[in-house]
């Protein structure tokens, strides 16, 4: 086991991190967290020895630009890294072809990479409890198998599935609402990742800087943040054919 990792994470609602972090803890001894959906993280270089996990969540077959925006900060210095998507039971599609792509942008050698399955970030019921005892074990296994291949001094990037260019996306055309239950604490503006809940006004989201990350809805404490009934009820439909199917998690090494 390595005796230092640092994870760089996007984690909105936490499900990315719970899905990573498994992982991250059998490669290492000690994890060093660093959040990039905070807007004040401090760009940093790693060593070229140092071990990095990079973890994101999909966004409709792709990675939040907010994710790639603040990883083109921090320069891998050709530091191995291993690179982690979740995603909550539909399909990861180019989304870890494009978190490869970036990594090696920024100077990271990706020895690794794996599609994880995490909670549904706007239909929980989706993919509900992932990740769950049995993808904890098999990612103590694959965490094993990354070091082995470490040991061995292979370091060759894995093959991963997806296309280039990359598919297009475009944002749902909604925001979280709040209802009548806020009583304006300002958690949600302090902790909105693309700064798009007004400091003075956290009963509003402005639907430009609004990336449906659902960080405010998850973190509210009086639940008074939704998405529109109708847009809820377009996703649930949408993902209607495949939340009653297990997907397994992608490992690649």
């Amino acid at each position: 086991m390595q005796k230092k990792l640092t994870m760089l994470y996007f984690s909105p609602t936490g499900n990315t991190l719970c899905a990573a972090q498994h992982l991250a803890e059998g490669l290492a001894e000690q994890v060093e967290k660093i959040d990039l959906s905070l807007p004040q993280t401090e760009p940093c270089s790693s060593e070229s020895d140092a071990l990095v996990l990079l973890a994101s969540p999909v966004f409709g077959g792709r990675l939040p630009a907010l994710f790639l925006d603040r990883l083109a900060h921090f320069a891998g210095q050709n530091a191995r890294a291993v690179t982690v998507v979740a995603y909550g039971n539909r399909a990861y599609e180019n989304a870890l072809l494009e978190l490869n792509d970036a990594a090696e942008t920024h100077g990271f050698q990706v020895i690794a990479s794996a599609a994880l399955l995490a909670e549904h970030s706007m239909v929980r019921a989706v993919a509900s409890g992932r990740p769950d005892a049995e993808d904890q074990a098999q990612l103590s296994t694959f965490a094993r198998r990354i070091l082995h291949k470490l040991e061995k001094g292979e370091l060759l990037p894995p093959a991963v599935p997806g296309n280039r260019p990359y598919k297009q996306w475009q944002k749902m055309p909604a925001v979280p609402l709040a209802s009548s239950n806020c009583i304006q604490c300002g958690l949600c503006a302090k902790r909105c990742p693309a700064g798009a809940i007004p400091a003075g006004r956290p009963n509003e989201t402005d639907p430009q800087h609004c990336i449906l990350c659902m960080r405010c809805v998850s973190l509210c404490p009086q639940n008074a943040r939704a998405l529109p009934p109708q847009a809820e009820e377009a996703i649930r439909a949408k993902l209607a054919p495949v939340a009653g199917i297990r997907r397994e998690n992608e490992l690649f090494l």
